[in-house]
């Protein structure tokens, strides 16, 4: 096995734990930073698009010895409640980042990952070398470094990250609940300023994640009589919340949500999963999108340390050509349909067109969603 320093991971969620266990299965030593104990919770809409199952198992991480949830059925509302149903072209599956995280974390470790517990302050590029400097365990050196520190971190202000400087409205929030809700389909409702993905997870917990505008979020007094007052107007929401009881104390949240355009590659650093881009929640296949953005990463940097890519300039210009063959067109389409079913007067007639030719709407999906992962 080569040297872990060859290779450091910053972040350890889903695409820098995948691209971890990828890299540990082809030989190669990886030191991976992480800042948090697992496992824990985090905001995240929990479905997984099968295109990634097949290279999940390739991995040796299948997520069926989970219990996770198989979904076949998509229902998407309109804030006034009307709703259309749908099959799920390629279809899914439920997992908590929980038990996922976890699953992975234990995995990778197995398989001879080094992990640090700590905080990294900076990532300095200098002579063909990586500099970076952790709050603990003070600095460390390596030939590549994979940014996999999520959606929005104080290492990105830190880099200058064009992004982290324009302020974002978003706000997300996460629980999970017990109810009764379907195991085989996932549900998103639109209401006023934002939508809701609802679906089940492992264990028969429901997991409730939406996303909505901080400005009208902030002129309630807390999270409850924000959702009794917005949206519990989209009929289908009122009866998901008053049918089911909250397993957290208080709901997750997440704010200032960028869906600005990020840089797949930054100072050197090839970033992955949410820290490369991220899709509109309302599209489905974030994680999906994250899991496969570290496959692309992980095959470049084997055949770079292997000296099958010449240079680094090489490796950084493939995986920008890769990264936005595969995924820019989606965030494209993503950041459109949130647009539209953002505002009531577009969402109507677009959902009025989807119940007249139900046959498009998963050509749409189509559209977000990338083929399975072999």
């Amino acid at each position: 096995m080569k040297s872990e320093n060859d290779i450091i991971i910053v972040g350890g969620g889903l695409a820098g734990l995948t691209c971890a266990i990828h890299l540990l299965k082809s030989g190669f030593g990886v030191t991976l930073i992480e800042k948090n104990h697992y496992p824990q919770h985090k905001v995240c809409g929990e479905y997984i698009s099968n295109e990634a199952l097949p290279y999940l198992r390739w991995l040796d991480v299948d997520p069926t010895q989970l219990n996770s949830t198989k979904i076949t059925r998509l229902s998407i509302s309109s804030a006034t409640g009307k709703t259309i149903n749908t099959e799920l072209p390629l279809g899914g599956f439920g997992i908590s980042r929980f038990t996922l995280d976890h699953f992975l974390f234990e995995k990778a470790k197995q398989n001879g990952c080094n992990f640090i517990t700590d905080t990294v302050n900076s990532i300095d590029f200098k002579d063909d070398v990586f500099k970076i400097t952790t709050a603990k365990t003070g600095l460390l050196n390596a030939k590549i470094v994979i940014g996999a520190f999520g959606k929005r971190s104080s290492l990105d202000q830190k880099l200058e990250r064009g992004f982290i400087q324009k302020k974002s409205p978003w706000l997300a929030v996460k629980a999970h609940y017990k109810g009764d809700f379907p195991n085989d389909l996932v549900a998103l409702h639109n209401f006023k300023g934002g939508y809701c993905g609802v679906s089940k997870v492992e264990n028969d917990h429901i997991n409730i994640c939406y996303l909505t505008d901080y400005k009208s979020f902030k002129t309630y007094k807390n999270i409850t009589d924000f959702q009794k007052q917005v949206l519990y107007k989209n009929p289908q929401l009122k009866e998901v919340f008053e049918n089911c009881i909250p397993l957290f104390d208080q709901p997750l949240t997440i704010s200032q949500i960028s869906f600005e355009k990020k840089e797949p590659v930054y100072n050197h650093i090839l970033m992955v999963g949410d820290t490369a881009g991220l899709i509109h929640p309302l599209c489905g296949n974030g994680m999906a999108m994250a899991i496969h953005s570290a496959k692309i990463c992980a095959e470049l940097t084997i055949q770079f340390l292997n000296s099958a890519i010449s240079s680094r300039a090489v490796l950084e210009k493939k995986y920008k050509k890769e990264w936005n063959q595969n995924f820019k067109s989606r965030l494209a389409i993503g950041k459109l349909l949130s647009g539209i079913i953002r505002k009531e007067k577009l969402f109507a007639p677009l959902l009025n067109l989807l119940i007249k030719f139900p046959s498009i709407l998963p050509e749409i999906i189509k559209k977000t969603h990338g083929k399975p992962i072999i």
